[in-house]
C-alpha cells in the first residue's frame, strides 16, 4: 500500500522539475457555492497538467539498465507529456502511443517534448495493449499512467501543497480517471491531516469507480464517452483501487453538461482555461453532487489546462447554452417583403443579440409562399430567453428551439 513517507520521498525528486502551483481563493466561486472555495491551480504546472509529477518520480527510480532501454507508456495525452518530458530531462528515450482520436494540441506537444509518437486505437485501453506489445518486443518499461505505486507517490505531491499552504482545508475534490491522482492525493491529505475530507469525482460517461466501490472489486466499462478526456478510462487501477477503498471518502459523478458549464464560468470568472478533466471537481461543488456546509473550506483540483481550441468551442458553446446564453431556434414566415425586418424587430425590442440567421425559401419542409428562418441568438439567461420566447409567439411566430 501506498504511504505517507512515499510521497515525501517523492517530493524530493520532483522538487526541481514539477512547480509548487497556487492555491488561489475565489470569491466568485465561494459566493455561488457557499463554501470558502480555493482552487488549486495545477492547470500552472509544467506540461499544463499534473502528470509532470508522476512521471518524474517514475524514472527517477529506473536502474541503468532500465534507462538504457528506454520508457514507453500509453496516454490519452496529459501523462504523455509529462514522460515525455521527465524522459528527455534526464536522457531518457520515450516512446508514447496515444489514441487515434487524441487531442491535436496533444499530440503536437508530446512530440515537441522529446518522445516518439504512436497513434493507436479508439481509447486508452486499447492504446495500452500497444503500448505493452512494444514493452515486450523493445525491452522498454513501461510507465503506467495511474496503476503505479511510484508514479501514485508523485501525483500525491499536489496533497502535500494544499496541506501545507492550507492547513485548514476541510474538503479536497479531485477527478478520477485511471485513480492515479487522487490514491496520491488521499496518500498525502490522510496522512497529514486524516480528518480532512476527500471527495472523488468522475464524468457519468467514464464512471466506473462508484459501481466497484458498491460492489467490491473493480469493474470495467464497455466503453467511454465524454468530453473530459483525461479521465476517459474504462476502468481504474488496480494499485488505486485498493487506496480509494482505504482512503477517500466518496465518490460522485458529473455530465457533460454540468462539466461544460464549469469551463466556461472558470473561463469568464476567473480567467483560467481548464481542460474537461480539470473541470470535473469544480462542476462537482458548483452542482453540489455531495453535502458540504456553509463556509467548509473546499479545494477542488483543477488537474490539467491542454484542451485542444477545437474542442474547447464546442465546450464553451455548450455551456452557454446550458446557462441560458445562447439560442438556437426555428421558425416560418411568409415569403414577402418585410417579414423578416418584422421578426427581427420583436428580437431586438427584447433585447437578445443575433450571431446568425438562416433564410431559406426552398425548404420542403414549408409551403411554396413561406420561408424557414433559422437564428442563432445571444441571450442573458433562462428568464430571458423565456422571455423571448413568449414574445414571439405572442406575435404569432411558431417556434421550435434546436439547441
Amino acid at each position: 500500500m501506498l504511504e505517507l513517507a512515499d510521497v515525501l520521498a517523492a517530493q524530493d525528486r520532483v522538487a526541481e522539475t514539477a512547480r509548487h502551483t497556487p492555491l488561489d481563493y475565489s470569491h466568485t466561486f465561494s459566493s455561488m457555492s457557499g463554501a470558502e472555495v480555493h482552487l488549486k491551480l495545477e492547470t500552472f504546472q509544467r506540461t499544463g497538467s499534473f502528470k509532470i509529477r508522476g512521471a518524474t518520480n517514475r524514472i527517477a527510480t529506473l536502474s541503468e539498465a532500465e534507462r538504457e532501454a528506454g520508457v514507453v507508456t500509453a496516454s490519452a495525452g496529459n501523462h504523455a507529456q509529462g514522460v515525455a518530458l521527465a524522459a528527455t530531462r534526464t536522457g531518457v528515450d520515450s516512446k508514447i502511443v496515444m489514441p487515434e482520436g487524441a487531442p491535436v494540441s496533444k499530440v503536437k506537444a508530446t512530440r515537441n517534448y522529446g518522445a516518439e509518437v504512436v497513434l493507436h486505437g479508439t481509447d486508452y485501453s486499447e492504446a495500452a495493449d500497444r503500448a505493452h506489445e512494444i514493452e515486450r518486443e523493445e525491452g522498454r518499461t513501461y510507465v503506467h499512467a495511474f496503476d503505479d505505486w511510484a508514479v501514485m507517490a508523485g501525483q500525491g505531491t499536489i496533497g502535500l501543497e494544499i496541506v501545507e499552504d492550507l492547513p485548514e482545508v476541510d474538503t479536497v475534490v479531485c477527478a478520477i480517471g485511471g485513480g492515479g491522482l487522487i490514491s496520491g492525493v488521499a496518500t498525502a491529505i490522510k496522512g497529514k491531516n486524516p480528518d480532512t475530507r476527500v471527495v472523488g469525482v468522475q464524468a457519468e460517461g467514464a464512471s466506473s469507480v462508484a459501481e466497484s466501490l458498491d460492489k467490491g472489486e473493480i469493474v470495467e466499462r464497455e466503453g467511454v464517452n465524454t468530453i473530459a478526456d483525461g479521465i476517459a478510462t474504462r476502468r481504474v487501477g488496480d494499485k488505486p483501487f485498493e487506496v480509494i477503498q482505504d482512503r477517500v471518502d466518496e465518490v460522485v459523478t458529473v455530465s457533460d453538461s454540468e462539466i461544460a458549464v464549469a469551463v466556461t464560468k472558470l473561463l469568464e470568472r476567473s480567467k483560467t482555461l481548464v481542460e474537461g478533466a480539470g473541470a470535473v471537481p469544480l462542476a462537482a461543488v458548483l452542482e453540489e453532487k455531495f453535502d458540504y456546509d456553509d463556509g467548509e473550506v473546499i479545494v477542488p483540483g483543477l488537474c490539467g489546462g491542454n484542451i485542444d481550441l477545437n474542442v474547447l468551442s464546442t465546450v464553451v458553446l455548450r455551456g452557454l447554452i446550458e446557462t441560458g446564453r445562447y439560442l438556437r431556434l426555428r421558425t416560418v414566415l411568409k415569403d414577402r417583403p418585410g417579414a423578416l425586418e418584422d421578426l427581427t424587430e420583436v428580437i431586438s425590442e427584447h433585447r437578445a443579440n443575433i450571431y446568425a440567421i438562416r433564410h431559406d425559401r426552398t425548404s420542403r419542409n414549408v409551403a411554396m409562399n413561406d420561408a424557414e428562418v433559422e437564428l442563432d441568438l445571444e441571450t442573458r439567461g433562462h428568464e430571458h430567453a423565456a422571455d423571448l420566447l413568449d414574445a414571439l409567439e405572442a406575435n404569432g411566430y411558431e417556434t421550435d428551439v434546436l439547441v
